[in-house]
C-alpha cells in the first residue's frame, strides 16, 4: 500500500543515544527523518561541559562507555569516520578495600581472576562461558523478549543473570571477589537481594573483558556528535531548541517515535491513547536517583592503591555486605554515611579534559527518587577513606541533586538515570505489557527510550529495536536480526 504524501516519513523526538540510534535506522533505509531535540545540543545524556572552571571538561550525565563500544548495533555504523575515538585505561575498574587492597577488572580474564587469589578458579568458571557466549547473545539480551538465536546460550546465561546480586556472589568466598561483583551488580539501581542484580554485572564484567570500559576522546558528547554527523551525511534533518510540549508542535508524518519516559509521553500523547496503555504507563515506576559532583583537580586523586590510580573507573564501597547495606538504605528512603560510589577519573588518560597538568573527577551515588538532600560529603569523605589527601587536591567543584539532574534532562524522573527500575517486573515488559513494547496503542506513535527493553546505558538498542519495529508496521520493511 502506498502512503500518503507526508512532510516527513518519520519525526523522532529526543536525540538522546536512543533517539540518534532510531533517527539513524530510519533514515538508513531511505525514509525522511526529523530528529528534534529540546536543547540548543544534541545528545541527552552524552553532554560535556566546563562545568567547574575553564579549560577543565566535565561529562555532564554518563563518562565511561563499555556498553557503546559493544553495542550490536553502534558497531555497525563508521563512527571512527565522525570523529569518534576511544581511550583505553590499563585497568578497566578497580575496587579499593580498608585493607589498602583492591580487586581490578582488566581485560583478561585470567589476570583479573589471578588477584582473586582463592576465588580465581570460581572468577573463570563464571565468566568465561559468558565471555565466550556474549558476541553471539548480545543482540537477544540487550532487546525485547522473543525467541533467541541461541536459545541454550541465553538459557543458560539466564541461569545466573536471573538471579539476585547475593545469590550469584554466594559462590565466592573472599571479600575481594564478593566486593568487585558488587561493585558490578550496585550499578542496577536497586538492592542486590533484588532478582535480575546479577545480570548487569555480567553484562559490565564481559564487557570488560571483551572491549575495554573506554572513555570517548575529549567528552561524551563525542559519541553524540558523531551519531549525529553520520545521521546528517545520510541526509537527515536535526532541529535544535524545540522542546516538544504537544502533538500540535510536531510536522506531519507517518510515524513519531519518542525518545522520553512515559510520564512526558503521557504529558504530550495521552490523550490519544486507550484507556489500558495509558493506566500501563500511569503505573510505571521509577526508581533511585543519583546526586553527582565534578571536580576540577590540583593533580590525580591519590588513592591507596596502585591500581586505583591506573584505573578509568574505580567502584567505592569497601566490602559485599557494606555495598549491600547501603543500596538496601537507599531503596527503603535513607541517606547511608557511606554510600557505594561510582568514580571515573577520565582526565588521567585523556589530557584534553583539564590544562596545565590538572586533573579532573566525576562521580555520583544512589539517592533516593526525587532526593535534595547533598551528598557531597559523603561522596568526599567515601573518595578520602581510600585516597587520604583528596580533599587538598580539590580546586572547584560542581553538584546535582535529583531536581537538578531531572531539569537538565527530563528523562531522568527523580534522579533516575536508568528511566525507570529494571527488576524483573519491568525488565521485557517496560513501560506496558505489550507484544511490543515500543508500539503505543496509537497508530503510528512509538517510544524508543531507556523505558523499554533493554534499558539505561548508551547503547542505542532500544532505539534500533524501536525503529526496526516502526519501519515493519508502517512501512513494511523487514531489517535482518544484528
Amino acid at each position: 500500500m502506498k502512503l500518503e504524501k507526508r512532510e516527513y516519513d518519520a519525526v523522532v523526538v529526543g536525540s538522546g543515544p536512543n533517539g540518534l540510534a532510531a533517527a539513524i535506522v530510519l533514515q538508513q533505509n531511505g525514509l525522511s527523518v526529523l530528529l528534534i531535540e529540546g536543547k540548543d545540543t544534541i545528545g541527552g545524556g552524552m553532554r560535556s561541559a566546563e562545568l567547574t572552571l575553564p579549560g577543565f571538561t566535565h561529562d555532564i550525565c554518563s563518562a565511561i562507555h563499555p556498553l557503546a563500544v559493544g553495542s550490536p548495533f553502534f558497531e555497525t555504523l563508521p563512527l571512527a569516520s565522525y570523529g569518534l575515538e576511544y581511550i583505553y585505561p590499563g585497568v578497566a575498574a578497580a575496587h579499593p578495600f580498608d585493607s589498602g587492597k583492591a580487586s581490578v577488572l582488566r581485560h583478561s580474564i585470567s589476570e583479573t581472576a589471578g588477584l582473586l587469589d582463592a576465588d580465581a578458579e570460581a572468577y573463570e568458571k563464571l565468566m568465561q562461558p559468558v565471555v565466550n557466549d556474549w558476541p553471539s547473545i548480545a543482540p537477544d539480551v540487550l532487546g525485547p523478549l522473543h525467541y533467541p538465536k541461541h536459545p541454550l546460550a541465553m538459557a543458560k546465561f539466564g541461569l545466573t543473570a536471573l538471579r539476585s546480586a547475593t545469590s550469584a556472589a554466594s559462590r565466592f568466598t573472599t571479600e575481594e571477589a564478593k566486593g568487585l561483583f558488587a561493585g558490578m551488580a550496585a550499578h542496577s539501581m536497586q538492592p542486590l537481594t533484588h532478582l535480575t542484580t546479577a545480570a548487569i554485572a555480567l553484562v559490565l564484567m564481559s564487557a570488560g573483558h571483551l572491549d575495554g570500559w573506554p572513555l570517548p576522546k575529549g567528552g561524551t558528547q563525542s559519541i553524540a556528535n558523531a551519531l549525529a554527523s553520520y545521521f546528517a551525511s545520510l541526509g537527515g534533518k536535526i532541529e535544535t531548541n524545540t522542546y516538544i510540549t504537544s502533538l500540535d508542535q510536531l510536522p506531519s508524518s507517518h510515524a513519531v517515535l519518542f525518545d522520553i519516559t512515559p510520564r512526558q509521553l503521557l504529558q504530550i500523547a495521552g490523550h490519544k491513547f486507550s484507556h489500558i496503555y495509558k493506566w500501563q504507563l500511569e503505573r510505571y515506576r521509577y526508581g533511585m536517583g543519583v546526586f553527582k559532583v565534578d571536580w576540577a583537580l590540583d593533580g590525580p586523586i591519590p588513592f591507596i592503591a596502585e591500581e586505583c590510580r591506573n584505573a578509568g573507573t574505580v567502584h567505592i564501597g569497601n566490602t559485599f555486605g557494606e555495598i549491600v547495606d547501603s543500596e538496601q538504605a537507599t531503596w527503603n528512603g535513607r541517606h547511608p554515611e557511606k554510600p557505594f560510589v561510582l568514580l571515573a577519573q577520565q582526565s588521567l588518560f585523556d589530557q584534553s579534559r583539564a590544562v596545565g597538568g590538572k586533573q579532573t573527577a566525576w562521580a555520583y551515588c544512589h539517592v533516593p527518587n526525587s532526593s535534595t538532600v547533598d551528598m557531597t560529603d559523603a561522596i568526599e569523605k567515601q573518595i578520602e577513606r581510600f585516597a587520604p589527601g583528596f580533599r587538598e587536591r580539590i580546586l572547584a567543584k560542581h553538584t546535582m541533586n535529583t531536581a537538578q539532574v531531572e531539569e537538565y534532562n527530563p528523562n531522568y524522573v527523580g534522579g533516575d538515570i536508568n528511566g525507570g527500575v529494571i527488576d524483573l517486573s519491568q525488565l521485557f515488559t517496560r513501560p506496558a505489557l505489550r507484544w511490543s513494547p515500543y508500539k503505543t496503542s496509537a497508530k503510528g506513535m512509538y517510544i524508543c527510550s531507556a523505558s523499554t527493553p533493554p534499558g539505561g546505558g548508551v547503547h542505542g538498542m532500544c532505539g534500533y529495536y524501536a525503529a526496526k519495529r516502526a519501519l515493519r508496521d508502517v512501512f513494511s520493511i523487514s531489517l535482518k536480526p544484528l
